[in-house]
């Protein structure tokens, strides 16, 4: 299983910014969508940075609230991990676990974000493929 199958299946849309923009208005994105992640683009469809939940609360924890009024850029990750889609879903579980994240953005051959997967999504699906095979297993143990 790719992470194609998983975009095909929940949809390509992907919550984007700009990353000249405040953590204040991330933040209140963050808010309206319940979403734990943005991908903040560049001017030409690039992955510019991702700013998540947790680096906001490090933010304010640490410099207290009027840091929510700092660009972004000052909390963002800017060196983003990103998937492929023909990524296999054990190698984004493996990639998200070893590297601490839950939001893996996913890029074209070049460059562009194509969508976004969560460990939500991943770890769904591994537990779809499990029931299947262990619903498989029970047909045929009782068909022999």
């Amino acid at each position: 299983m790719t992470i194609k199958r998983i975009l095909e299946d929940k949809g390509r849309d992907v919550t984007t910014m700009s990353a000249d923009v405040t953590l204040a208005e991330v933040a209140k994105l963050l808010s309206e969508r319940r979403i734990g992640a943005i991908v903040l683009t560049d001017g030409e469809g690039g992955v510019a940075g991702i700013v998540s939940e947790r680096d906001i609360v490090r933010v304010v924890g640490k410099s207290g609230p009027d840091s929510l009024k700092q660009s972004v850029k000052d909390a963002m990750t800017p060196r983003v991990v990103t998937a492929t889609e023909d990524m296999t879903i054990d190698q984004a579980l493996v990639l998200m676990t070893e590297r601490r994240f839950r939001h893996l953005p996913v890029t074209d051959a070049d460059g562009r974000l194509s969508g976004f997967v969560s460990i939500g999504d991943v770890v769904k699906r591994k537990i779809s493929e499990a029931e299947a095979e262990a619903s498989n297993l029970r047909d045929y143990i009782h068909t022999t």
